[in-house]
């Protein structure tokens, strides 16, 4: 019986045997001699360079360059709706957390590049912002000691806070959210230390010195703003007491319209104020960071930037997160300035001691 041969299509010419090695397309996919790369080595190429960011420690490096530059250039940054930027900038300090976090999570990829990034990068931004911050400049020196304290309605014992108050030895001293039935306790507490005082609403103004043109400051549909011109041995002094109106976290955002409004007739008085020596005292409800403040900011010097140590944050009084009871100076210098103990309120107390100059010609 005959064998017949059937003749190999993949044979040479010359009767050898041919061979074909397979190529491989794009994304590990087989292409044959006779099949050229389609539509599925495309889209596995394309899939390839959508997870470019899945490699090691390319998120993690991208979030340290983010928050670098959101810390360092948050002033430059676009308003966020909902008012989330004055929000972002009033937590601004504590943006140093991130960095261990983005630390961490660079280490659990292995990727040793981008935990040194997120190191360094982020923690250089921060402390060109803060750094000076946490320095302690203070002086020695001084004519004048302000104080301001959000006593807080609701205070428990207002008398612990005046005997605390009265122990910092203020010769000027600010007091805000009093109210009908404790106004006259204050001002009775108050009398023989200070002889010269003007209260209206819910601010007072209590001094040492001869105090005149004292009159309600018009911000909001009731008194939380007054303004007061201080006869300091030094010279005239006009000093302005507020309390702006709160701020809240919520669904649409920064509630924070209000505030802003009556910041702005504040900062337009402080604008118009024929003393040269202006000093603005109280809670502000915003930290000097916050762009909204930058009316007042623009014009006047923060006594705990200039002349503190530490952030000097004071609220809520049991662990402080936030600075929002401020003492902002215009055409005098500060000395020293810091935070005083603790009383039944829910804020801090501020303080500064300033300089003053010879006062110039009206």
């Amino acid at each position: 019986m005959t064998a017949t041969t059937r003749p190999d299509p993949a044979a040479a010419p010359d009767g050898t045997a041919a061979r074909s090695l397979p190529s491989t397309g794009a994304g590990g996919t087989t292409v044959g001699p006779d099949r050229a790369p389609g539509a599925s080595d495309r889209a596995a190429d394309a899939g390839a360079r959508r997870r470019w960011w899945r490699r090691r420690g390319v998120a993690v490096t991208g979030c340290s360059v983010l928050l670098a530059v959101g810390v360092a250039g948050h002033g430059l940054l676009p308003r966020l709706p909902g008012r989330l930027s004055s929000l972002a900038e009033t937590l601004l300090p504590w943006s140093a957390l991130a960095v261990p976090v983005l630390v961490a999570a660079a280490l659990l990829r292995r990727a040793r590049v981008a935990a040194a990034v997120a190191l360094v990068v982020p923690a250089a931004a921060w402390l060109a912002v803060f750094g000076g911050a946490l320095a302690d400049k203070t002086s020695p020196g001084g004519d004048l000691t302000l104080v301001s304290h959000n006593v807080n309605q609701a205070n428990p014992d207002p008398e612990g806070t005046v005997r605390s108050l009265l122990a910092a030895g203020a010769d000027v001293l600010a007091l805000e959210e009093l109210s009908p039935a404790t106004a006259p306790a204050y001002e009775q507490a108050l009398a023989e230390a200070y002889p010269y005082h003007f209260y209206q609403g819910t601010v007072g103004l209590w001094s040492v010195h001869p105090l005149r043109d004292a009159r309600a400051v018009p911000i909001m549909p009731w008194t939380r703003a007054m303004r007061a011109t201080v006869d300091a041995p030094g010279g005239r002094l006009a000093v302005y007491v507020a309390h702006l109106p709160s701020v809240r976290v919520g669904p649409a955002g920064f509630t924070a319209g209000a505030r802003d409004e009556a910041l702005g007739l504040l900062a337009a008085e402080v604008r118009a104020e024929p003393v040269r020596r202006v000093v603005v005292m109280g809670d502000l409800n915003g930290s000097t960071d916050d762009r909204a403040l930058r009316a007042l900011t623009d014009r006047l010097a923060s006594a705990q930037a200039a002349a503190g140590a530490g952030f000097g944050f004071t609220w809520p009084a049991r662990l402080p997160a936030v600075r929002i009871d401020q003492i902002l100076l215009g055409g005098v210098r500060a000395a020293s300035a810091w935070t005083l103990p603790a009383t039944a309120s829910d804020h801090l107390p501020v303080a500064a001691r300033i300089h003053l100059s010879p006062d110039p010609a009206p």
